[in-house]
C-alpha cells in the first residue's frame, strides 16, 4: 500500500489565461463553437499532465464558465426563458444562462448584473466566502430534472484516453438546491430534492460503467449553519445514492472552507465511504473527527491551503499527518489540499519579477501539486527520501518568519499606540453641524460614486506608459488633461460635490497597494473572477505601511481647478484585506488594523491638503462575513473599527463618505450604523428603494446617498423615472438625509452613456428642490 495524494480541483483558466482568449474570441465571432471546445480539451489535457505525480487526479473540475452552472445543465435546470425543450443542453444555451443575451454588465467592484436588455443573464453571486461567482440555480415549483449532459463522464472517458484514471467530481445535490432560489417565495428548493436525486444516480452508475472507481461529491454547505429539515435532506440524499450505487463505485463527499462543528455526525454517519475535512480554514476539528469516524471511513485530509498562496512548512505536516496514518492505517488517510486549487494562481515559475525572498515564500497551484507530491513520498518512503525538499521548505519558513521585509518596527510600534479614541469622532450631530457650515450645499446635494469613464484612450495611455512607450512627462500631462476635462464637465452640468475622475488608477485594490510597503503584484497570478473575468489579487506579505502620499497630487490638482467641493477617492481596509492574498502568520484583524492606519496617514494628508470630503470605499464590508453567525460579531467588531480608525484622524467639518454595492443590509445594519460614515452610498435603484426600508426600521442617522441610476446598463434613465425614485426614497427617510448619486462608479460605462443620464440625474435632484 501506498499513501494516497489528491488534488479536489485545479484552475482551469490556463497559464497563459488560454481559456479567456478562447472564450472571448468564440463569443465575438472570430472562432467557432468547435475552436472553443478544441482549446478546452487542449487546457484539461494540460491540467492533467501537471498533476499527473498524484496519485488521485480530479476530472469534471473544469469548467467554460462555472461548475455550478454546469450541474444546472446536468441535471437540466434550464428557466424557461432559454426556450431550452429537453435533450442536450446546447452551449448557445449554456451561455445565454451565464452571459444573457447582451452579456452580462460588471461594475468596477466586480460585481455582476444583468443589463436588462433581451434574454437576461442568470444571477450571480459569491461562491461561499471567496471571491469566485457562481450563477445562482433558479428553481419553479413543480421542476422536472433530467440528465441533460453527459459532461461528467465524457471527461472521465478524455483522461482515461491519456492514460490517467481520475475521481470525477460533482457538485452535491444538497448543495445544489441550497445554493439555488425561487421567485416562488413558498418555494423551498430542497423540496426538490427527491425529483434530483435520481439523476445522480443515474451519473454515478455511468461512470461506475466507464470505469471510475471513487467518485467526488462536494458538499461544502457541511460547513454553513444548517436547520433539521436541511440535516434530514442531506441524510436521506445519501441514503437513496447508497442504495442504489454500484458496488464499484465509492462515494468522498467533500467539505472545505470551514469546521463541519455541529454538522460533523452528519458527516460522519454518511454511507459514504469517504469524507474530505479541510485542515486549513478548520483545522480545530482533526482530533473530533478522528476520535469520532468509524473505523472504515476514508479521511481525506485538506493539508496544502487551496485558498492561499503561501508554502506549506512540509516537516510540519508531517509532524501532523504520521501519527495519523500510523492510528488509522496508510489505506484509510488520502492527503489532499484543503480545497480545489481553483482560488489560486497557477504557476509561480511564470514570475520573473518577484522580490526573490518573498518568492521563495509562496506555492501557487502547480507548486502545491508538488508539495502534495512530496508528501506522498515521505509518506511512502520515509522523510529520507526528499530530505533536500524537505530542507528547502523548512528553510523558507524559518527566512519567512524572521524577514526584515515581514516585520516592520514601526508598524508594530504604532499598532501597540493603538487606543479606542483612534475609532472615535465627535457626534454626528456636532459633525454634521459643521459640515453644512463648511460646505453650504443645496438641499438634495449631488455627486457621483467616484471614477469616470475609462476609455480606450485612457487605457491605450496607461498600457504606452507601462510600456515605456510613452514619458512619464506625457502620461502625466494626458492624465491633468483628461482631468481638467471631467472637473469641467462637472462643473457645467451643475453637481454640487465633483470627483477627479481617477484616470490615472487601474484597479481599486491595486493602484493603492502598488503604493504600500508589504504588498507583493504578480504579472501573471490569475484567479478566475467567473467566466472570462480574471483577476491578480496582490500578496499581502509584510507589515503594512504608507510610505507618501499616494492620491493627494491628483485630488488636489483637481481641487486646483475649482471653487467647488473636490471628493477624495480611497479604497478601504476591509476591501483591502480580502480583495488580496493575505498573510497567514498574524491574524487578519492585525492586518487590517494596519492597512487602517495607512488610509489613516491619507485621509489626514488629503485633509492637509484641502480635501475635506473624502469617500473611503467598502464594497467587500459584507463579503467578509464568516460562513457560521457565531462567528459574525468579532468580525463586524473589527471590521467596523478598522473603519473608523481609517476616518477619525480628521476635523468634525471634513465629511467621511463610504459606498457599498448591492447587500442585503437587515442582518448587519447596526455594524454599517456603527461605521459612522457621514455619508454613505448604496446602490438602490434596481430594488426601486426597498433597500432602504433597512436603514428606515434601524432609524439610520447619518446621511444617505442612494442610487438613482442603474450604472450596470447602458440605459439612459430619463429625470422623471429618477425623481421617482427620489420621491420613494423620501418615503423612507428624512428629506435632509438624502443625497443624489449613481448606484455605484462610472468606470466600466461610455461617456454617451454616462453624460445624458448625469445631466437628468441633477435635473431631478433640482426638481426636488422645488417649493412644493
Amino acid at each position: 500500500m501506498s499513501i494516497v495524494t489528491a488534488s479536489l480541483g485545479f484552475p482551469r483558466i490556463g497559464p497563459r489565461r488560454e481559456l479567456k482568449s478562447a472564450l472571448e474570441s468564440s463569443w465575438s465571432g472570430k472562432t467557432d463553437q468547435a475552436a472553443l471546445v478544441a482549446s478546452a480539451k487542449d487546457i484539461r489535457a494540460a491540467n492533467w499532465q501537471r498533476q499527473k505525480a498524484l496519485k488521485s487526479v480530479a476530472s469534471n473540475d473544469f469548467s467554460l464558465y462555472d461548475h455550478v452552472l454546469d450541474t444546472s445543465a446536468m441535471v437540466g435546470a434550464i428557466p424557461a426563458i432559454y426556450g431550452w425543450k429537453g435533450g442536450p443542453v446546447s452551449l448557445d444555451t449554456y451561455f445565454a444562462m451565464a452571459r444573457g443575451a447582451q452579456g452580462a454588465a460588471v461594475c468596477e467592484h466586480g460585481h455582476v448584473h444583468e443589463t436588462g436588455k433581451g434574454v437576461p443573464a442568470m444571477e450571480m453571486t459569491k461562491w461561499f466566502d471567496t471571491n469566485y461567482h457562481y450563477i445562482v440555480p433558479e428553481f419553479v415549483r413543480g421542476q422536472e430534472f433530467a440528465l441533460s449532459t453527459s459532461k461528467a463522464v465524457d471527461e472521465f472517458r478524455e483522461a482515461k484516453a491519456l492514460g490517467i484514471h481520475t475521481r470525477p467530481v460533482l457538485v452535491g445535490p444538497v448543495t445544489f438546491l441550497k445554493l439555488g432560489k425561487s421567485k416562488d417565495e413558498t418555494l423551498v428548493p430542497l423540496s426538490l430534492l427527491p425529483g434530483l436525486v435520481p439523476v445522480y444516480v443515474e451519473v454515478l452508475k455511468q461512470l461506475a460503467a466507464e470505469g471510475a472507481d471513487w467518485v467526488q461529491i462536494d458538499e461544502p454547505v457541511l460547513v454553513l449553519d444548517l436547520d433539521d429539515s436541511e440535516r434530514a435532506a442531506m441524510s436521506l440524499a445519501y441514503q437513496h445514492i447508497a442504495a442504489a450505487l454500484p458496488s464499484s463505485l465509492k462515494v468522498l463527499v467533500a467539505t472545505y472552507f470551514g469546521e463541519l462543528g455541529d454538522n460533523l455526525d452528519l458527516a460522519l454517519d454518511l454511507p459514504v465511504a469517504g469524507l474530505h475535512v479541510d485542515l486549513k480554514r478548520g483545522a480545530g476539528q482533526i482530533n473530533d473527527v478522528l476520535d469520532r469516524a468509524r473505523g472504515d471511513l476514508v479521511l481525506s485530509l485538506g493539508v496544502i491551503d487551496g485558498r492561499n498562496v503561501w508554502r506549506a512548512d512540509l516537516e510540519a505536516v508531517l509532524d501532523q499527518l504520521e501519527p495519523i496514518i500510523e492510528e488509522r492505517g496508510e489505506d484509510k488517510i488520502i492527503v489532499s489540499g484543503s480545497c480545489s486549487f481553483l482560488h489560486v494562481p497557477i504557476d509561480l515559475d511564470q514570475e520573473t519579477k518577484l522580490d526573490s525572498d518573498v518568492k521563495t515564500w509562496l506555492a501557487f497551484a502547480a507548486q502545491k501539486i508538488e508539495e502534495l507530491s512530496i508528501l506522498g513520498r515521505a509518506l511512502d518512503g520515509g522523510r529520507a527520501s526528499v530530505v533536500e525538499e524537505l530542507k528547502s521548505s523548512s528553510e523558507a519558513a524559518r527566512a519567512r518568519t524572521k524577514s526584515p521585509k515581514i516585520h516592520d518596527p514601526a508598524v508594530k510600534a504604532r499598532m501597540q499606540a493603538l487606543t479606542p479614541d483612534h475609532a472615535k469622532r465627535v457626534a454626528f450631530a456636532e459633525r454634521r453641524e459643521a459640515q453644512r457650515a463648511a460646505f453650504n450645499l443645496p438641499a438634495f446635494p449631488t455627486t457621483t460614486i467616484g471614477s469616470f469613464p475609462q476609455t480606450e484612450e485612457v487605457r491605450k495611455a496607461r498600457a504606452a506608459n507601462g510600456k515605456g512607450a510613452l514619458s512619464d512627462a506625457d502620461y502625466a500631462a494626458f492624465l491633468r488633461k483628461e482631468t481638467e476635462a471631467a472637473v469641467r464637465w462637472q462643473e457645467e452640468i451643475g453637481l454640487d460635490v465633483l470627483v477627479h475622475g481617477e484616470f490615472e488608477r487601474n484597479d481599486m485594490v491595486q493602484y493603492f497597494g502598488e503604493q504600500l510597503s508589504g504588498y507583493a503584484f504578480t504579472q501573471h497570478g490569475w484567479v478566475q473572477s467567473y467566466g472570462s473575468r480574471y483577476v491578480r489579487p496582490p500578496i499581502i506579505f509584510g507589515d503594512v505601511s504608507r510610505p507618501a502620499p499616494m492620491s493627494v497630487e491628483w485630488s488636489s490638482y483637481a481641487q486646483s481647478l475649482t471653487k467647488r467641493p473636490m471628493k477624495g477617492m480611497l479604497t478601504g481596509p476591509v476591501t483591502m484585506l480580502f480583495w488580496s492574498f493575505i498573510r497567514d502568520d498574524i491574524p487578519r484583524s492585525e492586518t487590517c488594523r494596519q492597512i487602517a492606519l495607512a488610509i489613516r496617514d491619507e485621509v489626514v494628508d488629503l485633509e492637509k491638503a484641502g480635501i475635506t470630503i473624502i469617500q473611503i470605499d467598502e464594497p467587500a464590508f459584507r463579503e467578509g462575513l464568516p460562513l457560521r453567525e457565531k462567528d459574525w460579531k468579532n468580525y463586524l467588531d473589527w471590521a467596523v473599527e478598522s473603519f473608523r480608525i481609517s476616518a477619525s484622524g480628521v476635523m468634525p467639518s471634513t465629511q467621511i463618505h463610504t459606498h457599498m454595492c448591492y447587500s442585503e443590509f437587515n442582518d448587519i445594519i447596526d455594524s454599517i450604523g456603527a461605521m459612522d460614515a457621514d455619508v454613505i452610498s448604496i446602490e438602490t435603484s434596481r430594488s426601486q428603494m426597498e433597500l432602504l426600508d433597512a436603514f428606515r426600521t434601524y432609524k439610520y442617522p447619518n446621511e444617505i446617498g442612494p442610487g438613482v441610476y442603474d450604472i450596470h446598463s447602458p440605459r439612459v434613465p430619463p429625470a422623471s423615472e429618477m425623481s421617482d425614485l427620489l420621491d420613494k426614497a423620501r418615503q423612507r427617510l428624512s428629506p435632509d438625509q438624502i443625497w443624489v448619486n449613481p448606484d455605484c462608479g462610472l468606470k466600466t460605462r461610455k461617456w454617451d452613456e454616462v453624460r445624458p443620464a448625469l445631466e437628468n440625474m441633477v435635473a431631478a435632484a433640482k426638481k426636488l428642490r422645488e417649493p412644493a
